[in-house]
């Protein structure tokens, strides 16, 4: 390869742009991605203009069937790598071959067209010329003196169609400047249609693509001089910004006035055009006849969500009405309890007793609690109270062949390896239990159906509404369902706020756990989670405890002092896993980014430069790391959340890397998962996190600073869901205002309709709009609406309405009272069908 630095042309050359490119014959292709474009080339230079002195260079970029031996032009820039040396990096492309009769004749002769042989290849190009690929694709009929088998024809045929269809796709997508990675998405979406779809409204990528965003569609858009008022970009940016609402700030709705004003920032920051807010509205309307949102009184939600919250009320009302076990006696449960506390050596209270008794006698139950109440002791005592009452035994060798009607979960994997381990049985995330391979807020998603007698999931203040919906849609109305949670948690990540409506809901039987059980004299972590719980800070917040410390710093000091912090507990035994840095934002000196430079530098610093590491995203990747998964990846049983260690480096230039790839493997504690360098963006460094992300994990010691610079993350459930992270050692750092105003700041409640759902299904309670149940929803709206909706921007409290209602009549419906049976049947009698039908 090329040693030699480039004298490159400015890329303003008097006065005009350059356009720097190369033409070349592709010696060899180092590198093709299995899962997107991207490739690495060997090309055999012919012509340039970026006065480059060796024969041969690298090019990457994306790129379709690459032909070793083709002559192409790639258009870019030089680039150079600090391990390869200098590469041109193309961000377009086209197919100069054939350009001779040789070149033509060598293609079409080679291993894309199987049966056509070197005379059948000089025999169509002596007939047809140097053109004729051109010849072929436009009139197939050209081939018939050629005297081609039907088979080989055919395949020459779609062989040609799919090359020449495939490259001109990608040359297009680079045009439009789409990576690798999203041009493989786009591709795999529309196929052919690709550059059509594109070209006749390039918004659809939004909706339909992971990863396109309004911003780069509107781009797109402009190149095609589309209508900045054109209905497509206006419906796209509303379904943007309502769909970012509600992941940002964890919403189920949003409200006209913010969705209206943020729309219109939206689009007129964009195009630098001012939109007409009568048409913003206009197309409001038509998204909720669509069917892509639900307007209900002044509330406007995403349709998977509104439906999302009425299945999830429907379920559980299924659930909740299912009979329970009539073979179940007070005085059975009572001797069973009696039983169980005796097997396991435990003398179980009055509290503790009325939870087990409830719970067991539940067809559906929601029980909560603080850290150490006993969650976990009821848990065991459920699993070994169902196992006495029905029979069960729990020896899972004698289920080889058949179900375990005991099923165990949690929303992450650290969560459900401590349920593992505190019962003694198996239990997994969520996503394994459902089968789940793909996004869980896609209602169509498919799930496998549970099998068992009784289900328990932990940790239920981390599961969202979509995730929840398709659980419980997967629960067969003959199995008990627990519910376990601390509601003083952070809520999930995702939309909603389940486990914190649910037990706003009096018709669900439910016990909140309030005796603190797990608290030693020596122990103060436990009390000082309680204190932030009720809303103030101990007495003896700053005096150090044998298991808790506060040091006293600024922003500024902070990295400087867990540097020491770290060192020390380094020193005295502990490892990577058992210490961990927790702060509740990414930038700034006493920011997550920082801090894992920082630990990283003291747990796995580089020894040597034989030492193997990669750069990527600004971070130093080494083995022996520990990492952060940051997406849930259920195709390979890693969720958002998981921590794991990097085990192996695999760089494409080693010489025993037989994939010729960059990958690194990492051991997570339920497998070990081998990432491409696509999938990198995956992970992170995990001595530090977020909080949000420690949610379901313990750790031995935590290490917390919070400094007025995080002042807009500062809230009580921030604080308590941290503090409830430490097992045995607790470090406070920063200012203690910054503690006070957290406990202070309590967080406010997530807009959601979930509690409402819930009592309008239970109690069968009508609206003067209908309730839309389980089944698709439609949404209609007339002129005077439209109107409203436009005026909303300035008015918040005019009565915006998208009036919505139930497609198809259910017995469910009729039987809660929601809707008239004979509904649309006034002044039809029965007769009238009998003339309609003899007319007929």
């Amino acid at each position: 390869m090329p040693a030699t630095e480039p004298n490159l042309f400015p890329d303003d050359f008097n006065g005009q742009t350059v356009t720097h490119f190369i033409v070349g014959k592709v010696a060899a292709v180092f590198f093709s991605s299995s899962d997107s474009f991207y490739k690495v080339l060997l090309v055999k230079v012919s012509e340039q203009n970026i006065d480059w002195t060796e024969d041969e260079m690298v090019v990457t970029g994306s790129f379709a069937d690459i032909q070793e031996e083709a002559t192409y032009k790639f258009t870019g820039k030089t680039v150079r790598h600090p391990k390869y040396g200098t590469q041109f990096q193309a961000d377009n492309y086209q197919n100069e071959t054939p350009t001779s009769r040789s070149g033509l004749i060598a293609y079409l002769a080679g291993n894309d067209f199987p049966g056509l042989g070197r005379r059948t290849a000089e025999r169509i190009v002596d007939t047809l010329g140097e053109n004729a690929i051109d010849k072929i694709l436009e009139d197939p009929k050209v081939l018939t003196p050629i005297g081609l088998r039907a088979s080989v024809r055919q395949t020459l045929l779609d062989t040609l169609r799919v090359n020449n269809g495939l490259e001109q796709t990608i040359i297009g997508l680079n045009a439009y400047g789409f990576g690798s990675r999203l041009a493989a998405a786009i591709y795999a979406k529309y196929q052919g249609d690709t550059l059509q779809v594109i070209q006749g409204d390039p918004y659809r990528l939004v909706a339909d693509i992971k990863g396109v965003g309004f911003k780069k569609a509107d781009q797109i858009a402009a190149q095609l001089k589309i209508d900045p008022q054109a209905d497509s970009r206006l419906r796209a940016a509303l379904l943007t910004q309502i769909t970012e609402s509600c992941a940002q700030n964890g919403d189920t709705y949003t409200t006209a006035k913010p969705l209206i004003t943020s729309t219109l920032q939206l689009l007129e920051s964009s195009r630098h055009t001012a939109i007409d807010p009568q048409k913003l509205a206009d197309q409001l309307v038509t998204l909720a006849k669509e069917n892509k949102v639900v307007g209900e009184e002044n509330r406007i939600y995403l349709r998977n969500l509104y439906e999302a919250e009425w299945g999830i009320a429907e379920h559980l009302k299924r659930l909740h009405d299912a009979d329970n076990d009539g073979n179940l006696t007070a005085k059975s449960v009572d001797r069973a309890i009696a039983h169980v506390a005796k097997a396991s050596n435990l003398t179980y209270d009055e509290s503790q007793t009325q939870a087990l008794k409830s719970a067991i006698t539940s067809h559906l139950f929601l029980l909560t609690g603080g850290p150490g109440t006993g969650k976990t002791t009821i848990i065991r005592g459920l699993v070994a109270l169902f196992a006495e009452l029905h029979d069960v035994s729990l020896d899972l060798n004698e289920y080889k062949d058949k179900t375990f009607p005991i099923l165990l979960a949690a929303p992450t994997g650290r969560a459900a390896k401590r349920m593992a381990e505190t019962t003694g049985l198996p239990a997994g995330t969520i996503h394994r239990l459902l089968g789940l391979t793909g996004r869980d807020d896609d209602p169509e998603m498919p799930t496998k159906d549970l099998e068992g007698g009784i289900l328990i999931i932990d940790e239920m203040s981390m599961v969202d509404t979509s995730l929840f919906r398709l659980l419980l849609k997967a629960v067969p109305s003959h199995m008990q369902v627990i519910l376990v949670g601390d509601k003083d948690q952070l809520p999930s990540v995702g939309a909603g706020q389940v486990f914190h409506d649910l037990l706003q809901s009096p018709e669900i039987p439910q016990i909140e756990l309030n005796t603190i059980y797990r608290q030693d004299d020596d122990s103060s972590i436990i009390p000082l989670a309680h204190a932030i719980k009720n809303g103030h800070l101990p007495a003896d917040f700053r005096k150090n405890q044998p298991d808790r410390s506060f040091i006293a710093c600024n922003a500024f000091q902070v990295n400087h002092i867990i540097e020491q912090v770290v060192s020390k507990a380094k020193a005295k035994g502990f490892s990577a896993d058992d210490v961990q840095i927790l702060a509740p934002m990414y930038r700034g000196a006493a920011g997550i980014d920082q801090l894992n430079k920082t630990v990283q530098g003291i747990f796995n610093p580089l020894k040597s430069k034989r030492q193997k590491q990669l750069t990527y995203n600004n971070q130093q990747f080494r083995v022996g790391d520990k990492v952060l998964q940051l997406v849930n990846a259920p195709e390979d049983n890693v969720f958002n959340g998981d921590i794991g260690k990097i085990v192996g480096i695999d760089l494409a230039a080693d010489p025993h890397n037989k994939s010729k790839k960059d990958q690194i493997t990492i051991a997570f504690e339920q497998n070990e998962v081998t990432y491409q360098k696509s999938d990198w963006n995956r992970l992170t460094l995990a001595y530090s996190m977020s909080i949000h992300k420690s949610q379901g994990s313990q750790f031995k010691m935590v290490v917390l600073p919070l400094v007025p610079q995080f002042s807009r993350m500062l809230q009580r459930n921030l604080l308590y869901t941290a503090v409830t992270r430490a097992e045995q050692m607790l470090i406070l750092l920063g200012d203690e205002q910054s503690f006070e105003r957290s406990v202070t700041n309590e967080s406010v409640n997530r807009l959601t309709t979930l509690t409402k759902r819930l009592q309008q299904v239970f109690t069968g309670e009508t609206e003067t709009t209908a309730p839309a149940p389980e089944t698709a929803m439609s949404a209609s709206a007339d002129s005077s609406e439209r109107s409203q909706l436009a005026n909303v921007t300035a008015d918040e409290e005019a009565p915006t309405t998208v009036s919505a209602g139930p497609q198809q009549l259910t017995p469910a419906l009729v039987r809660s009272g929601q809707v008239d049976p004979m509904i649309g049947m006034a002044g039809i009698k029965p007769t009238d069908f009998m003339t309609q039908s003899s007319a007929s």
